[in-house]
């Protein structure tokens, strides 16, 4: 019983301290933004990719990995496609990923997340959504009946940025990501993700 307690509490520390961090590069980015003046118009497509790294928690409803200890992660892949609907709203598909290691296998947990990318001010946005979450193994470490099996579930994701260099179409910006996610696994057990990164994002709008 003592253990359950210790894993929801340090679950609980865990998200709180994402949510502290986000919030603070949000608030970071705003102050930054004050004084920005307007020096790019947005339309039409956009496409982003994104390079940095994090931390992952990830649990095992089956007991075999827990929240106790978290892993630093390296973002692989990070991509969003999606279209301006005006200047300040885009309908994206935003596709992230992170590297983790689970019984001695490297794994992929990430997602397709359907979601909007609101620019608050002219250089500060913030984007979010809710979609699938996916579980795989990662691409060069598939083994036979070892680490070959695929999970799904439902992930939601929140981030925020700040475009750091603006020229023409073309936007380099710094960001945070937070995304929660949940797969299912076989016999009725399932696996949770928190992830937190921190990166660079190259985007042509």
């Amino acid at each position: 019983m003592k253990s359950i307690k210790m894993k929801t509490i340090k679950k609980q520390i865990l998200l709180r301290m994402a949510c502290v961090a986000f919030a603070l590069v949000s608030s970071t980015t705003y102050a930054q933004n004050t004084n920005s003046e307007k020096t790019t118009q947005r339309d039409g497509f956009i496409f982003e990719f994104v390079v940095g790294g994090g931390l992952i928690s990830v649990e095992d409803s089956a007991g075999i990995q827990t929240f106790d200890k978290s892993q630093g992660t390296f973002v692989f892949p990070d991509l969003k496609f999606g279209y301006m609907l005006n200047e300040k709203l885009a309908i994206t598909a935003a596709m992230p990923g992170n590297i983790y290691e689970f019984q001695d296998n490297d794994r992929n947990f990430g997602g397709f997340i359907p979601s909007l990318q609101y620019w608050v001010k002219d250089r500060w946005w913030i984007h979010g959504g809710i979609g699938l979450a996916i579980d795989s193994p990662a691409l060069y470490d598939i083994k036979d009946d070892v680490n070959d099996d695929w999970n799904f579930g439902c992930a939601v994701m929140a981030s925020t940025g700040y475009e750091i260099y603006k020229k023409n179409n073309f936007a380099l910006n710094v960001q945070s990501k937070l995304v929660l996610g949940r797969t299912s696994l076989d016999g009725d057990a399932h696996r949770d993700a928190v992830i937190f990164n921190v990166g660079l994002g190259f985007s042509w709008l």
